[in-house]
């Protein structure tokens, strides 16, 4: 159970109950009614906006409904105490029984403690990674690679019939760049000379290895032919190998696609030709001409005619163009058809996570979708900022195998999945962040990996403890809990219980960093809790002769790795049983 939830549901019955009374008018708008924890815990567990967000339909003053409210939530058995604060605003305190059958809920589920039904499995298309196969992976991959995969995760968790799905750019200029390198690479792997790598090609040394593959397979077959022949061999061999490469980096990292979809082949299939019409049909398709972008005019800018799109309907700066000089499908052509055929498999709902590179392209995205789907389909946008990969505050030095960048490879093998991915998610994704090697690895309270995996590893630890002491540790979620009196162990319930909540709002902001800040803090009090017990021996969770308080405290500690276990499960990381 979500409490706060529930605690909405009680504060409309009894809003009802006042309008069948008369003392309010009916009907009424209740979805602004929120409940959530009070700001300052001292003002009790549960604040609603109730009286304020319904004053002016009912045209009353806050307080006026606000008073007789908490007076029908106070008959409520679970409401010890509550009161109206500031202009109207009340506060309740629920009763510890209230906040013990909540843990009582946690030992009953597990880590399954916290799903959620409320996406009632509408279907959602998370989109990211995506990256160019035209190298390897580097670390600006691997942070949206994590918030993509949490993010879906934690979706699915709340509910959501989530599909991850990777967009595999294999069409355009850029792969066509990719043949060409490729092409030197099996030259110089059949003892030509190259030379150095001409501007505008890719220099790294990665596509030594593609080229020696491809000169294994065909020998010299392709030397001496014209560029027509050999480019699509290129381009396609190379593809398909840097592909193998990305997955296999993206399963190291613990990410696995349900669909992965090629931009050449939804091209073909005539995808952006159906996007075309759709926006004809619609009347947004027009021959018109563009003013050239404000400040220095680009050197490759052309004052023609162009096939544009409307955009500026739907809430961008200016029409886009569909149609390059040259007759072909510009990449936003590909990137709406791209979307289209999502919405058309179902998928009312998506969520792309790109590169703060790509920041430019949101309006008109955004745009594109509202108009090719008439409003029935919803683009978010995370943008990922870039990462810099640290060594005790020095920058690291790039990647001599990738030319230009530190790779998720040389991360992975650096610190592993678990560190990468949870350290990924301490900061929220639109904020620059600085990967530290150094700090990532160290054993302290600085570090939210360390501390979060060590609170989970001291639940594991306390049970062995228990049992090795004689204690039955099994069917902990019989126990009774009234035992649990302590203000410090009531804290933690509290803290368990908001679970549920967390899972929620951060499914609804599509934010999964929030998750790494509650384990974080769910961790810390777990371990002053542990502290205080080292300094008076009543409050440890082990007290000789007395096996129900002990019980008791186990199913506090069981809980409490429960949530923790819930937590990494979102995030993709293995809860360690024990730390050295």
């Amino acid at each position: 159970m979500n409490p706060y939830r529930h605690f909405i549901g009680e504060i409309e019955a009894a809003l009802k109950s006042m309008q069948a009374a008369g003392e309010l008018p009916a009907p009424l708008d209740f979805s602004a009614i929120t409940a959530e924890p009070p700001r300052d815990p001292a003002h009790g567990d549960i604040a609603t906006n109730a009286a304020m967000v319904l004053a002016k339909a009912a045209r009353r003053k806050p307080r006026d409904i606000a008073e007789p409210l908490l007076a029908r939530l106070k008959a409520n058995r679970d409401v010890v105490d509550g009161t109206v604060a500031g202009p109207g605003f009340i506060n309740l305190k629920l009763s510890d029984s209230f906040w013990r059958a909540r843990l009582s809920d946690c030992l009953n589920e597990g880590i399954a403690y916290g799903d959620s039904q409320m996406g009632a499995a509408r279907k959602v298309n998370v989109e990211y990674v995506s990256a160019n196969p035209t190298g390897p992976l580097h670390v600006a991959h691997a942070r949206g690679a994590v918030v993509g995969d949490a993010l879906a995760n934690l979706l699915a968790k709340a509910g959501y019939a989530v599909t991850k799905e990777y967009y595999i750019n294999d069409s355009g200029a850029q792969v066509d760049k990719l043949g060409q390198s490729t092409y030197l690479r099996y030259r110089e792997a059949l003892g030509d000379r190259i030379g150095e790598i001409p501007e505008g090609l890719y220099p790294g040394e990665y596509l030594k290895e593609v080229g020696a593959a491809i000169a294994k397979r065909d020998g010299a077959r392709w030397i001496d032919k014209p560029q027509a022949d050999w480019l699509p061999e290129m381009r396609a061999f190379a593809i398909s190998m840097l592909m193998e490469e990305i997955k296999t980096d993206l399963a190291t990292l613990g990410v696995t696609m349900d669909v992965y979809t090629s931009e050449r082949a939804l091209v073909d299939s005539g995808a952006v030709d159906r996007v075309f019409q759709e926006l004809s049909r619609q009347g947004l398709i027009y021959q018109g001409r563009l003013d050239p972008p404000k400040g220095q005019k680009p050197d490759d800018w052309e004052d023609r005619e162009q096939t544009l799109f409307r955009a500026t309907l739907f809430g961008d700066d200016v029409d886009r163009p569909l149609k390059k000089s040259d007759g072909s499908w510009t990449y936003f052509a590909d990137d709406i058809a791209n979307h289209y055929d999502k919405f058309r498999r179902g998928f009312a709902d998506m969520i792309d996570v790109w590169g703060a590179d790509h920041g430019g392209y949101v309006k008109r995205q955004k745009a594109a979708v509202k108009a090719v789907t008439e409003g029935k389909g919803e683009l978010d946008i995370k943008l990922c900022q870039l990462v810099r990969v640290m060594r005790g505050g020095e920058l690291v030095r790039m990647s001599k195998r990738a030319g230009t960048f530190v790779t998720l490879r040389d991360l992975l093998d650096e610190v592993g999945p678990d560190v990468v991915r949870f350290t990924m998610l301490t900061r929220k994704n639109d904020a620059p962040f600085d990967f530290d090697l150094v700090k990532a690895t160290e054993q302290s309270r600085d570090n939210p990996v360390w501390y979060v995996q060590y609170g989970h590893a001291r639940t594991r630890s306390a049970l062995r403890q228990a049992a090795a002491a004689g204690f039955d540790i099994t069917r902990l979620e019989t126990e009774p809990l009234d035992r649990l009196t302590d203000g410090g162990e009531l804290a933690l319930v509290r803290l368990i219980a908001q679970w549920p909540r967390q899972v929620e709002a951060a499914a609804a902001a599509h934010e999964p960093h929030r998750i790494a800040f509650y384990l974080y803090d769910l961790a810390a009090a777990f371990h002053a809790h542990w502290t205080r017990g080292r300094e008076e021996p009543g409050l440890r969770f082990v007290v000789e002769g007395e096996p129900e308080l002990t019980r008791a405290r186990l199913a506090l500690v069981q809980g409490i790795g429960f949530v923790i276990g819930s937590g990494l499960k979102v995030f993709g990381v293995t809860p360690v049983e024990e730390m050295r």
